[in-house]
């Protein structure tokens, strides 16, 4: 009998996971589109494709429902910048090439849509949520810069950079990436253009491997 059971049990468990991540993905575009105040379960719910009830069987409020919504929203970001570094595991003969490709590839996650709504909402609730910042910052900017660390680290023991704090060098070269965009998006309210994407990558890079480049 517990041979039948147990993947039946493990369906319904999958199942329940799976509805509980269409409530968050659902959750946090109607947050985006419609902002914390005038978003309501029943929206979120719609959205869902479930019943009002069972949004509340799976989160207790519409703040907690906001707060994994926003969470989630997050590591999606995350997974998907952290994705593009795996291009410097193995950067081939053209380090600047490999460096101006991760470049663009991570302001084009930063520029998404996804993550200019994930800005706007923790601008416009931190007030509400305090530690809405620690939330998202400690999910996306805090985990991609380990993550950058740990690949610049690796490409400056195999001497393809200079010996250097690895820590230091990832946030040097993500606040040349994110400093510029968020100005030329204004706070992410406008879109930036590919073209425009392509100078930043090219620019940031420049810049960093004039300070971090290997002597010859």
């Amino acid at each position: 009998m517990s041979t039948v059971r147990a993947p039946a049990a493990r369906t319904a468990s999958r199942g329940r996971i799976d509805k509980r991540q269409a409530i968050l993905d659902a959750a946090f575009t109607v947050f985006a589109s419609q902002g914390y105040e005038q978003a309501s379960v029943k929206n979120i719910a719609d959205a869902a494709h479930v019943a009002k009830t069972t949004v509340y069987s799976h989160l207790e409020d519409k703040e907690q429902l906001f707060r994994l919504a926003m969470a989630a929203a997050a590591e999606s970001v995350l997974a998907a910048s952290v994705d593009v570094l795996d291009r410097l595991r193995a950067p081939g003969d053209d380090l600047r090439a490999a460096f101006e490709d991760v470049a663009r590839a991570l302001l084009q996650v930063c520029c998404g849509e996804r993550s200019r709504a994930l800005r706007w909402l923790t601008y416009g609730q931190v007030a509400r949520f305090p530690d809405l910042i620690d939330t998202v910052q400690g999910r996306t900017s805090v985990h991609l810069a380990e993550a950058l660390a740990d690949r610049l680290a690796r490409l400056s023991l195999t001497g393809r950079i200079r010996t250097c704090d690895p820590a230091l060098a990832a946030d040097q070269l993500l606040a040349l990436l994110t400093g510029p965009a968020e100005t030329r998006s204004r706070m992410g309210t406008r879109e930036i253009p590919v073209e425009e994407i392509d100078v930043l990558a090219r620019s940031a890079v420049d810049t960093f491997l004039r300070a971090y480049a290997a002597e010859n």
